[in-house]
């Protein structure tokens, strides 16, 4: 049977991917009862030590830590590693690491991933959008295999996930992002407001969402993108991380009654009212 107990199960690639798009409605969610599970494919091993001067013996164990003192400054459940590596970007590329997500068939995450589904029994899934909020391809596999998985499961005792949504950068919000670094063409990696389905009020979580932020030191430090903006730029990023979560429907096993919808469960059948 679907599980008794409200549950949503967020699926990203590395350490850190929790925490800017998705930490506050993660946060809302578990304080309104519902079991909220992060499941994470690798623990960031070839990740960029952003603190100057920072030496780390064991890079993959220090950021597994940081993420488990992110899930509680977020008020969720431990996070769940599938065991994958991080494939590194630029010259931290992992080539010839078997493990490494991008070397891994998608098919076998599929796998995976339909065993956790089975096992927690979500109504509710998030992932990635199809661009890989940045065209990592860590996150384009981890959002293939969770979209793939999400549909092979409708077999399942009470129809299996009812509900598949993606994280959404608008149009203007990727227009930020870009003027900021990371180079991105806006009308490829956001999306139109119509696309929004879901637009979720975060303010009352921005000491949570800091402070998950913070856990992952390794990665906000001076050297990162966040730790090179200026003053202003850091106070518009800001505003956007820490104001409203985004997103779009990957797919649905039950009729939208409104859209947009006012919350991740809004027609969910047994659990519309934790909107």
């Amino acid at each position: 049977m679907t599980s008794p107990q409200p549950t949503l199960l967020a699926v990203f690639a590395h350490p850190d991917d929790e925490a800017f798009g998705v930490g506050g409605t993660l946060t809302h969610y578990a304080r309104k009862g519902v079991r909220v599970l992060l499941a994470c494919a690798t623990r960031g091993e070839a990740g960029k030590i952003t603190v100057p001067g920072m030496t780390v013996d064991d890079l993959g164990q220090q950021r597994e830590a940081e993420l488990r003192a992110a899930c509680r400054a977020l008020e969720i459940s431990e996070p769940i590693f599938l065991d994958y590596h991080d494939s590194g970007r630029f010259e931290r590329t992992r080539y010839d690491d078997p493990l490494a997500l991008m070397n891994v068939n998608p098919l076998d995450v599929e796998v995976k991933l339909c065993a956790l589904i089975a096992d927690v029994q979500p109504q509710v899934m998030i992932t990635f959008d199809p661009h890989g909020a940045y065209g990592h391809i860590d996150h384009l596999q981890i959002h293939r295999a969770t979209v793939a998985a999400f549909f092979s499961m409708g077999h399942l005792p009470g129809g299996g996930p009812q509900r598949l949504y993606y994280t959404a950068l608008t149009h203007e919000a990727a227009e930020g992002i870009s003027r900021m670094g990371q180079n991105l063409d806006p009308l490829v990696y956001g999306v139109s407001e119509g696309t929004v389905a879901v637009r979720m009020n975060v303010t009352a979580y921005a000491e949570n969402k800091k402070a998950a932020l913070k856990a992952h030191g390794t990665q906000t430090g001076e050297q990162s993108l966040l730790g090179r903006m200026t003053p202003e730029e850091r106070e518009a990023m800001e505003t956007r991380l820490l104001g409203t979560e985004n997103f779009s429907i990957g797919g649905t096993r039950t009729a939208l009654e409104r859209y947009p919808l006012r919350g991740l469960f809004d027609g969910v059948p047994g659990f519309g009212d934790l909107d």
